[in-house]
């Protein structure tokens, strides 16, 4: 196709999307995807797409680029691109079209990257197939590519493999691939959903400097609706496939229309939003004693998590958990230095409430939760679980400190066994731990469904059969089969849409206010904290940098870096409507 706009009449969008439908044939039958899209994207502009899973979002960018699975087909419908149908068009036309006209920046960069194949080699087979680079300059061609996305060293960089990235270096090389032949438009889908804020913003600060300055148009498919309104001029909401709202993104969402829009912005998390918060089981000492303490008013220096001594400790009970001095180092094969992952943090967890740590990647939040569950051993400190010194436990008293803590993982598909059904899932632990006789594990499990809100249909089903957000119930379930007193919650929304991450928060929440529930919540997304939590402790490279309440951390936050975290949330500084 010629890079030119000749073949555009004057003044007309660069893509042109007309009463667009998409079915999918299954074992089933057929499957109705998108039915009657239209949208309009002009030269340069940027359009966000938003919805929940399966609202048809993703499929209808793939519809455009001519990247449907094998069992799915446009139906009916025209898309014209610079005045010409791609609908029927041969897939000669449509190779020449992927990559040279329209970019693609896919959503998980790990599977999306050839995990045998150097990056620079990835970027130079773009640039060979569609001739904008020769032998003899491909290997420059590639290390400018790299560069112009804002890869620091990219000569050294061109040479390694993915798994020699970070989570952020891959977006970044999966950005340079689909802006290495200067497309006239950029599909984006959910390009920084599974990274912290501050990384997350400086890539689409990247990609937005790389795309002005090109004149690229750019198609932004997102579940995030602040991300939606801070880095789009409009947005589309679609639902079970339709397009029920359009229009100038803050317009969308500071004053939305249409009921389904209007779901959406009141479950989209923010900062401005209150605590989800369960009131029976807060007692009325346990603010005036979180076992953080705030610095004085005027202190600018971080405040540190305390921890009481033991005379608070027989006067006060409400801590559950207890941290002192928690450092975790390793060894790293090749130096004289160890690496500390975890550096001398303190915090502890009131009774029946919740504690986030957040921080950005690989700032010790994790490896904290992992020592907290007594899954990896810390180098020093002292973790205490009802007054009991964790390192120490031992046989019977370990057996029963498993049972007592509990985890959820980020994951809900890899973190169940995809061939067990659900009934055996969440009956696991209770046979394991031979809780009661077959008819009251039975019982027992028919219970924790109707506590996460799955129908007893689900008994029979395995995961794969399972949207996103009932895997992650039947996980919630399961970490309930053994009546915990804590459970550790590592990430256990950041894969999920807005209204299925509402659903799950909302469920938690639930939860904590029936049985009393203590929660250690890692997170990497502030705007989830602010609903969740009661405390928050801030970590940066290992370290606690900043820990109070968290309205106190979200009000007024005194150290720099949570400042940082805070100004990086995309959308924090929009109106919108609750």
């Amino acid at each position: 196709m010629a890079r030119s706009n000749e073949r555009l009449a004057a003044g007309a969008p660069l893509l042109q999307v007309r009463d667009l439908a998409v079915e999918f044939r299954t074992v089933d039958g057929t499957v109705s995807a998108v039915e009657g899209v239209d949208l309009d994207l002009a030269a340069g502009e940027t359009l966000a797409i938003v919805g929940e899973s399966g609202s048809g979002k993703s499929t209808s960018a793939m519809a455009v680029i001519g990247l449907l699975p094998g069992n799915g087909r446009v139906t009916q419908g025209s898309i014209l691109f610079e005045g010409e149908d791609l609908v029927g068009a041969p897939e000669s036309v449509l190779r020449t079209i992927r990559g040279r006209s329209i970019g693609l920046v896919p959503q998980d960069p790990m599977s999306n990257l050839n995990p045998v194949a150097k990056i620079g080699s990835q970027i130079a087979e773009t640039l060979l197939a569609h001739g904008l680079a020769t032998r003899k300059n491909v290997d420059q061609r590639v290390v400018e590519t790299l560069a112009a996305a804002g890869l620091p060293d990219a000569a050294e960089r061109a040479k390694q493999y993915p798994h020699e990235f970070s989570g952020g270096m891959r977006q970044r090389a999966l950005i340079a691939i689909g802006l290495a032949c200067d497309p006239k438009l950029l599909i984006a889908d959910e390009p920084t959903s599974a990274l912290d804020v501050t990384v997350q913003k400086t890539i689409l600060d990247q990609l937005d400097r790389m795309t002005g300055e090109r004149g690229t148009a750019v198609m932004l498919i997102t579940h995030d609706l602040g991300l939606a309104a801070e880095r789009a001029s409009r947005v589309v909401v679609m639902n079970r496939g339709r397009i029920v709202e359009q229009g100038p993104a803050r317009q969308i969402l500071e004053d939305p229309q249409q009921p389904y829009t209007q779901a959406l912005v009141k479950a989209a998390p923010s900062v401005a939003a209150v605590r989800l918060r369960p009131e029976v089981f807060r007692r009325p000492d346990a603010a005036a004693q979180p076992g953080i303490a705030s610095a004085p008013a005027g202190d600018t220096a971080p405040r540190a998590a305390e921890v009481p001594d033991a005379a608070a400790e027989a006067s006060t009970p409400d801590h559950i958990v207890e941290v002192e001095g928690l450092t975790k180092t390793y060894k790293v094969r090749g130096s004289k230095e160890d690496f500390v992952a975890v550096n001398d943090v303190s915090f502890a967890i009131p009774r029946g409430e919740t504690v986030a740590i957040v921080g950005e990647s690989g700032s010790g939040k994790t490896t904290t939760a992992r020592m907290m569950l007594k899954v990896i051993e810390p180098t020093s400190g002292v973790i205490r679980f009802d007054g009991q010194d964790v390192a120490a436990l031992k046989g019977r008293d370990l057996k029963q400190f498993r049972q007592r803590v509990q985890p959820i993982f980020q994951d809900p598909y890899s973190s169940l066994n995809p061939m067990f059904s659900i009934e055996r899932i969440i009956s696991e632990p209770l046979e394991f731990y031979k809780r009661g006789s077959a008819k009251e594990r039975a019982a027992r499990v028919r219970q924790l469904l109707d506590d996460v809100a799955l129908p007893q249909t689900m008994l029979r089903r395995y995961p794969s059969e399972l949207s996103g957000g009932q895997r992650q119930r039947v996980a919630i379930a399961r970490a309930l089969a053994l009546s915990p007193d804590m459970i550790v919650c590592d990430e256990p929304v950041s894969a999920l849409d807005v209204l299925v991450q509402d659903q799950v928060l909302t469920l938690l929440r639930d939860l904590q206010r029936e049985y009393g529930l203590s929660y250690l919540f890692i997170s990497h997304d502030l705007a989830v904290v602010r609903l969740i939590s009661d405390y928050v402790c801030v970590m940066k490279d290992g370290a606690l940098v900043e820990a109070a309440s968290s309205e106190e951390i979200f009000t007024n936050p005194r150290d720099p870096y949570t400042r940082r975290l805070l100004a990086s949330i995309p959308g924090n500084e929009l109106d919108i409507a609750v």
